[in-house]
């Protein structure tokens, strides 16, 4: 189970000299002092407000035509507790997470990122594409899942989008799930180099959401 707990890599130099003596407390004080400036438990107001903005979009003026009942529905996946929050999660290490220290979420993660899948599928496919659940007992084809992963990993300098898509179709049975997932390493902790990067990312995973979804 993932913990929000502080981890020694991201305390206080003196609380970190508090769990360690010689040799390992001033190691542990180090590092404390390292990632000191990367990562943050505190509620303060960021100073940097991250959102997604779809790489393809349809073309000023685009009609869409067609049947409710023909309508292809992108759903708000499903996420955890990290990624309802307005926050950018960090993670430590498989067991300890902090947020991003000076940056948060316009919005929350996962309409953002419905928004920017659902916006690349009208581009890619030329087809009527709605959002939400007002749709869900209307449209033909629909996209949910669960968005595992979209943050920073601090193991390895990353940026990491990762969603578990679902599709099936109104009156059938059968599902089809696919994982997807974009890295994009040797990224700075930092929230001007993280953000640009998240978006990179979500905008590679929803481009081959839309190639899987046109694909049929």
């Amino acid at each position: 189970m993932m913990t929000m707990k502080s981890h020694s890599w991201i305390s206080s130099p003196a609380r970190a000299l508090a769990f360690g003596r010689g040799r390992l407390g001033g190691a542990v004080a180090t590092a404390s002092l390292a990632l000191a400036g990367c990562v943050s438990f505190a509620p303060d107001v960021p100073d940097t407000l991250i959102r997604l903005t779809p790489e393809h979009t349809a073309p000023a003026g685009s009609v869409s035509r067609g049947k409710l009942s023909d309508a292809i529905v992108v759903l708000e996946p499903e996420t955890e507790r990290s990624l309802e929050a307005l926050r950018v999660p960090v993670q430590i290490d498989p067991a300890n997470l902090a947020y991003l220290k000076g940056a948060g979420w316009i919005e929350k993660p996962t309409r953002l990122f419905r928004a920017l899948l659902a916006e690349t599928i009208r581009a890619d496919t030329d087809q009527m594409v709605l959002e939400g659940a007002d749709y869900e007992v209307k449209g033909k084809t629909f996209i949910g899942g669960r968005l595992r992963d979209m943050g920073y990993d601090v193991q390895t300098s990353s940026v990491v989008v990762r969603y578990d898509a679902v599709r099936w179709q109104r009156g059938n049975e059968d599902l089809e799930r696919r994982r997807f997932e974009a890295v994009v390493p040797g990224i700075a902790p930092e929230a001007e180099a993280v953000g640009p990067a998240l978006n990179r990312a979500a905008n590679q995973v929803a481009g081959e959401v839309a190639a899987w979804v046109k694909e049929g």
